[in-house]
Parts: structure tokens; sequence; C-alpha cells
């Protein structure tokens, strides 16, 4: 992309900083030079930012500034500082990017494709749709990625978009200003818990091949403990989510799939396991009536939750390429 085209547009970098003093020298020199600004918020790493050969490294083009947590705050309380800086200072398009070097930055014109076309207001990172790089990632990362991904499109509602935990994200600051950032996450739930107040203002994302860069550290990947710590957030995400979208913005054929469906299905499931024992313990058979009140209920019952949830994933924000 030929980015003299758009030198009215202001867009800065934002790089959540910890522990990564070797690391953020390599992405300082990768950043291109039609990059304006970069703002890196050290959030109370024990590792000091190296200020000195950051702005030796830095493009002409280009200037940094260095904001300081007063507290860590994690990843995401490091973003969102940045993202505020940005916004108070008039940025167009925000690109965040983590510190660790393990973000290819020859894809940040694909990032910017869609926003400079307005053709959507978000772009990010999708590391599932290059084969070859997919073989390279780490077996237990593929794993708990993949398995995580579904779980986060289930609870954020973007049903098209893959890959939604990466962090390599490109937005218009037009959305940000929308959203209240004191909702977002401040550690590793950020990007999902961002994705869902995106939902909420049909922000069409635009996903982007790219590949994750690795190198010969060993995952600390735990997926059992992965999984723990985020089925709580993702439980109460999709709760106020389908909460919002169906009851309280809107009641809709979909709210009556809801309403119906898993009334039907758990009582159902309740009935039957209570007639079950009650018929079981006094070894009789279970009345034929019994019996098709039962399974009617659950067919019908899981049929309006596949119709709900079909109804949602048609729903869901549209995707761009």
């Amino acid at each position: 992309m030929d980015f003299t085209t758009y030198q009215d547009v202001d867009i800065a970098i934002v790089i959540p900083y910890y522990k990564a003093s070797k690391e953020i020298i390599s992405v300082i020199t990768k950043i291109p030079d039609y990059i304006n600004t970069v703002i890196i918020v050290d959030d109370q790493s024990p590792d000091p930012l190296p200020i000195k050969k950051i702005k030796a490294h830095l493009n002409q083009n280009t200037t940094c500034h260095f904001l300081t947590n007063e507290k860590n705050l994690g990843v995401g309380g490091a973003t969102k500082n940045g993202f505020q800086y940005a916004i108070d200072h008039g940025i167009d398009i925000v690109i965040k990017i983590d510190a660790d070097d393990q973000m290819d930055l020859k894809y940040i014109p694909d990032l910017m494709q869609p926003l400079v076309s307005k053709k959507a207001l978000v772009a990010k990172g999708n590391r599932f749709k290059d084969i070859k790089a997919l073989q390279k990632m780490p077996l237990t990362r593929k794993i708990g990625n993949l398995m995580l991904s579904f779980l986060v499109k289930i609870a954020t509602g973007y049903w098209h978009n893959f890959d939604p935990t990466n962090g390599f994200i490109a937005i218009n600051t037009e959305i940000l200003k929308k959203i209240e950032f004191s909702k977002l996450a401040n550690r590793y739930y950020f990007e999902t818990s961002l994705l869902s107040e995106f939902y909420f203002h049909n922000t069409t994302i635009s996903d982007i091949a790219m590949p994750a860069i690795y190198g010969d550290e060993k995952s600390n990947m735990n997926l059992s403990k992965m999984l723990f710590v985020f089925s709580g957030n993702l439980c109460k995400t999709f709760i106020k989510r389908i909460a919002k979208t169906y009851f309280l913005y809107d009641f809709n054929i979909g709210s009556i799939y809801i309403v119906f469906g898993f009334p039907l299905f758990l009582f159902g499931i309740g009935f039957g396991i209570f007639n079950w024992i009650h018929y079981g313990s006094q070894d009789l058979f279970t009345p034929t009536g019994t019996i098709m009140i039962i399974t009617l209920s659950i067919i019908l019952g899981f049929q309006l939750i596949l119709q709900a949830i079909q109804y949602d994933i048609f729903n869901a924000p549209k995707t761009t390429k």
C-alpha cells in the first residue's frame, strides 16, 4: 500500500511494556517510517524501559511518547492508557502490538487497508488462515487458541471472526471514543472484553491472515488453567450479551427461541431424571405418556436452541476481507 495517499491520517502504535527490555529494541527497529507516533506504556516492569536505546533506533519521522502506570495493571490496563493518550492527542488510528517481538510488523499495511479504505473500523490478525504458519505454531498454543477462540465466539457474538484472542489489532479511534474503558478488562481478558464492547456498536471487524512469530521459548500455556481462568469471564460476557441483545435493547424472534427453547429443554432433562430415579427405585416401567412428554420437551427445546444459535450467527457483525 502507498501510504503517501494517506498523509492526513495520524497513525499511532501502542506498545504495553513489561519484562521485554531486549525484545522491544527489535520491535522498534521494525516500525515503518510512515508511523507518526509510538506510545510505549511501562506497566511497572521490573526490567527498566531502555528509553535511550529506543530513541536511538527510532525513525526520524516518528515521535515516541513514554507513559508509566502508577501500578501494574496488566496488558489491558497498559493498552487502555495508551489508547486514551492517542485519543486525547487526536490520533486517527491506533495499532496495538506487543513488546515481545512475536508480531510481524510487515503486516501493518494489511491491517491498515480496511480502515483507510473505510471497509471496517477494526482489523485484527488471524493466525489460522495461513496453513504453513499454523503448522509451525506450537501444539499446545494451537490447541489452546482453537478451544479458546470457539468459546470467545460464543461469548462475544463474533461468529465470523476467527482467532479472536489475537492481540495484533488496528482500530479507528472513532469507535474507541464510544467505548467505556472502565468496562474493559485490565489483564489477559482485555482483547475479549474489547470485542464484546465492539459487538454492541455492531462494529465491522476485518480478519487479516498473518503468522505469529515464536522463538525457542517453552510455552507457559496450561490448557486446564487457561479454561478455568477464562470460563467465569466468558460466562459473564455471554449472559450480558444475550440479556442486552435479546431482552434489553430488542425483543425479536431470537428472543422467542430463547424464552421457550431453554425452559423446554431443561424441563425435559430435569423431568426425565426425576422420573428415571422415581420409577427406577420402584422397579417400575415409566408410563408411555411420561416418556412422550420428556422426549418432546427435549427435542423441541433443543431444536429451538439450535434456531436461536442460527439466528445469532446470521445477525453477527459482518466480516470484511
